[in-house]
């Protein structure tokens, strides 16, 4: 049984040879964690547990003109737990996928709402400058990438999903150890009719003997492939 995360069929999608080498043989390149943004994520989490117990919208919701309210279901904590998620177990196929996500909300139809948060610092906060770029497109694959896992165990889910994002304000005057942030939330109309495929093919690699070559687009193997460069071209360097 082959276990895979969201994030490793966004790699697949990036770069299939860093995604083998990551998810087949647990070669990586070390992570940096962004503590500053899982305290901004549990902040914001426990807001949503807050009107989650009233069952009332959360003030972002009025303000956005969101017609829901943070969804009350005893898997909540394990949907949003990093080690555990929402998942889909396919026997057949050989599979276990799944992802953590930040929040769920339900509308008044019974449809549920996926939405993730986002932290930045940006002089100038405009999300069409955000929306092409490829983190961007990765962000819109993130969400629609859940509305498949919760589909797949059997819940209606809305089209629309929610990027909620908090802009950290660099240029205030006095610190006085606090951040200010402005909020933005960001409504995205998803189709997650592409991810069983991609799921499919990342599956398929991981249970072949093939090894794929390296995407001219990923920066770990243009970095290993300029350094192989340089390093034919100059003398080794001597011992320390």
């Amino acid at each position: 049984m082959i276990k895979i995360s969201r994030s490793g069929v966004e790699q697949y999608l990036h770069c299939p040879r860093c995604f083998v080498l990551a998810n087949k043989y647990k070669v990586r390149p070390p992570s940096i964690p962004f503590t500053l943004n899982s305290a901004v994520d549990n902040l914001c989490k426990n807001e949503f547990d807050h009107y989650r117990k009233k069952q009332e919208p959360h003030p972002l919701f009025k303000k956005y003109d969101i017609d829901a309210v943070p969804f009350d279901h005893p898997e909540i904590d394990n949907w949003r737990n990093n080690f555990r998620g929402i998942r889909h177990i396919d026997n057949e196929v050989g599979y276990n996928f799944g992802g953590a996500v930040d929040d769920v909300w339900i509308k008044p139809n019974g449809e549920l709402v996926i939405s993730d948060v986002k932290t930045t610092s940006k002089n100038n906060f405009n999300w069409d400058e955000i929306a092409d770029r490829p983190y961007g497109q990765g962000y819109k694959r993130q969400l629609e990438m859940y509305q498949w896992l919760f589909r797949k165990n059997g819940y209606q889910v809305a089209n629309e999903a929610y990027l909620v994002y908090f802009n950290g304000l660099k240029n205030e005057p006095m610190f006085d150890h606090k951040l200010t942030f402005e909020d933005y939330v960001v409504r995205l109309e998803c189709d997650d009719s592409w991810v069983e495929e991609q799921l499919l093919g990342a599956v398929k690699m991981l249970q072949s003997e093939e090894f794929p070559e390296a995407s001219s687009t990923c920066e770990n193997c243009n970095y290993l492939r300029s350094r192989w460069k340089v390093s034919q071209s100059v003398d080794s360097p001597k011992s320390l």
